[in-house]
């Protein structure tokens, strides 16, 4: 059985403001085992989970991480808005992904980043490789490989971009990388 934990923004009974939550130091325990804490410069949380997930999420960010059962690794993260960087150390038997409003990216060992906004998700890939979907249209799916993006809006196809260096540049500054 799947459960929802109330992490970095998304509570069970709905979205709330990161920075709305108590700020204190490292935490342990946030669901799944996942070790938590904060990031300086820019302001973003930090999650270490079992199965070698790392990923980060802005201070704004409103997202959940669906849990299995026992201790199973994490499979998926529920990114309402704003941004996350993902390092999934977890292996290629372990099937993990990232839904927004409008995509679906799903990925095993891989670095990555994820954007969400009002009308749109943008997808980039550090190294590895992600597969990206259109929510509720799976089979419409492009693989991005190093330095490629793409952008997933409703209605429109999904074209894959070697990214610009200062389009890179500003969604990992997001990331104090």
């Amino acid at each position: 059985m799947i459960g929802l934990v109330a992490l970095a923004g998304l509570v069970l009974a709905g979205l709330v403001p990161a920075d709305a939550r108590a700020q204190a130091g490292p935490q342990t325990g946030a669901g799944a085992g996942c070790t938590t804490r904060l990031l300086p410069d820019p302001p973003r949380r930090g999650f270490v989970c079992p199965g070698g997930l790392v990923f980060e999420a802005e201070a704004a960010a409103a997202l959940g991480i669906a849990l299995p059962a026992g201790e199973a690794p994490v499979t998926q993260i529920d990114l309402e808005r704003g941004g996350a960087y993902v390092e999934d150390g977890s292996g290629p038997h372990h099937p993990f992904q990232i839904r927004t409003p409008h995509a679906i990216a799903s990925v095993r060992g891989t670095v990555w980043a994820v954007d969400v906004g009002e009308e749109s998700t943008a997808v980039f890939v550090r190294s590895g490789r992600v597969a990206v979907a259109h929510v509720g249209t799976p089979s419409d799916t492009v693989l991005l490989g190093p330095g490629e993006g793409v952008d997933v809006a409703p209605g429109l196809p999904l074209e894959v971009q070697t990214w610009g260096a200062a389009r890179v540049s500003g969604l990992m500054a997001r990331f104090a990388r």
